[in-house]
């Protein structure tokens, strides 16, 4: 018969605290039982308050790596966030109606969001900073250019395995697809396209980069049906537009004027 638990040793306590952690997956609990311990001991802390702190850390260090996991698996190309934005060299770009639009109730509502504007406006970076902002506000995300998307569900459809991909974008909370336009894209690739919007319609966001107006967007299409099928997903529901030279936003949540 083992010994009591309050005739363990300091070092038998660490070991049986280390294993417990360990089965119980309780990581910052086990790397800071110790400095907390110390702690509440100099404060004369009673064992709940000391329960409590040790059990917040571990909670606050979950939810830290679950964001982080989270925008990871968006696959952004490079970390770009909303604060590092320089609206000074962008002064087209209103900081307002970004904080609004990095609150993500849009994302909450599963509604569209399109970003249109010049190259070199910083497009692809607000596009990954919402996106990151979302993703560290616990929305699934996924960010994939047009091209890259295009070709993934083609490879799929050859390998019979589309349907399970769209399912996979339809189950994301926010797609974020840069470079819609920069490319032109035969039927088969706007079809294909086509089917990831109507999974998501009504029922998770899009947020969309592109460098044309919808008026060029049946450019990009080779077929116009769709182009404008596309187009009107992205901004046929009611709310309001803001246009100017150089940049566009259209939102049902936060909308306005890219300038002056």
């Amino acid at each position: 018969m083992g010994a009591r638990r309050d005739e363990l040793t300091e070092p038998a306590m660490d070991a049986a605290i280390e294993r417990a952690c360990v089965i119980l997956r309780l990581p910052t609990v086990r790397g800071r039982y110790g400095e907390v311990a110390g702690i509440a001991a100099r404060q004369q802390a009673s064992y709940k308050g000391f329960l409590t702190e040790l059990l917040s850390l571990e909670c606050d260090d979950r939810e830290a790596r679950r964001r982080a996991r989270l925008v990871r698996e968006a696959g952004f190309p490079r970390p770009k966030r909303l604060e590092d934005f320089d609206f000074t060299a962008n002064p087209d770009v209103p900081a307002a109606l970004v904080g609004t639009l990095g609150r993500c109730q849009w994302v909450q509502a599963g509604q569209p969001l399109c970003l249109i504007g010049d190259s070199g406006t910083g497009k692809s970076h607000l596009l990954i900073g919402l996106g990151t902002a979302a993703a560290e506000q616990g929305y699934r995300v996924r960010y994939v250019t047009a091209a890259a998307l295009v070709n993934e569900l083609a490879e799929a459809a050859d390998d019979r395995m589309l349907g399970k991909v769209i399912a996979r974008y339809g189950r994301i909370d926010l797609l974020c697809l840069d470079e819609l336009g920069y490319i032109e894209l035969d039927r088969r690739g706007a079809e294909l396209l086509f089917q990831v919007f109507t999974e998501r319609e009504e029922k998770s966001s899009i947020a969309i980069a592109s460098n044309a107006p919808f008026s060029e967007w049946a450019q990009a299409f080779t077929d116009p049906r769709l182009s404008a099928v596309i187009s009107t997903r992205c901004d046929g529901r009611p709310g309001l537009r803001g246009v100017c030279s150089s940049w566009t936003c259209v939102n049902d949540v936060g909308s306005g004027t890219m300038g002056g």
